[in-house]
């Protein structure tokens, strides 16, 4: 696998290997790597002949107060795992080379409405730093396939729309969210919990699945979010937000809706979850 910084030498390689007629896939990340990503890669690999990787942790994306200068960073341990993952190209830039008027002075990338709902709302300016960047890097890039976790559901829903909006030739992949054997999603913020919060957190997921079997089955959302709120409390989470939306569009759900989604925010003790399930009701 060859590691670079040089925005020249990733286009050059993108270029050699599609003057082949051969097919590229890029799974960006930030780096730290767990089970979940090497998933991704490894979904990649089985769709195109080659694979690129970034890494870059995106000071746009992260708002006053969050944990930019906490965020784990481990490349030595990421690379090794991307090679035996069958990634071939790592992109490792600097906000500096990202960023070269800094990032007062540039210019974004916004999708309107579904950026300010949810997380959006939570974390004003984060999903503009999410398409700005995502945007950048297929710019840089240039693959014909891009892979992503459904985890961050709401984040994929912010590239799908911003891909169908600016026309870009590029086909988005979500792949299913990878659990621990809890069922708590693996994230590399799970590293900041203690064992006992581990333990904690994965009511997330169970609360969930109680809200889709009980919605599923005909009671009506807003007693079954209630329900599920405080079980959350009980659990030891502070609840950022819970919500039932249309799958398709993130909207609000009407009465026809049948393909729904569940979309969670917690805190456990200092450190921020998400979480998603997608669910059919009858």
């Amino acid at each position: 696998m060859f590691t670079t910084q040089d925005i020249a030498q990733v286009r050059e390689q993108v270029r050699l290997w599609k003057r082949q007629g051969e097919t590229v896939a890029f799974v960006p990340t930030m780096g730290n790597l767990h089970l979940g990503h090497m998933t991704l890669v490894k979904e990649a690999a089985q769709r195109a002949d080659h694979v690129v990787v970034s890494i870059f942790v995106n000071p746009l994306q992260f708002g006053q107060n969050e944990d930019l200068d906490a965020y784990p960073r481990t490349l030595a341990a990421d690379q090794a795992a991307l090679v035996e993952a069958g990634a071939e190209l790592l992109f490792t830039p600097t906000p500096a080379i990202i960023y070269p008027k800094g990032m007062e002075l540039q210019t974004f990338v916004e999708v309107p409405k579904i950026s300010d709902e949810l997380c959006g709302a939570s974390r004003p300016g984060h999903f503009r730093g999410v398409a700005t960047i995502v945007c950048k890097l297929f710019n840089i890039v240039q693959p014909d396939i891009a892979v992503f976790g459904n985890k961050d559901f709401q984040q994929l829903m912010v590239i799908k729309t911003m891909v169908e909006d600016l026309s870009l030739p590029i086909e988005i992949v979500g792949i299913d969210t990878i659990r621990e054997p809890s069922g708590l999603a693996m994230s590399s913020r799970n590293g900041y919990l203690s064992d006992e919060q581990k333990q904690q957190a994965a009511t997330l997921k169970q609360t969930m699945d109680a809200m889709a079997e009980a919605i599923s089955q005909g009671q009506d959302v807003e007693p079954a979010v209630s329900e599920a709120v405080q079980q959350l409390s009980q659990a030891g989470f502070k609840l950022d937000y819970l919500s039932v939306r249309n799958a398709a569009n993130l909207h609000p759900i009407g009465a026809d809706d049948k393909q729904l989604v569940i979309l969670a925010a917690a805190y456990m003790g200092s450190t921020r979850l998400i979480d998603n399930l997608c669910f059919t009701r009858n």
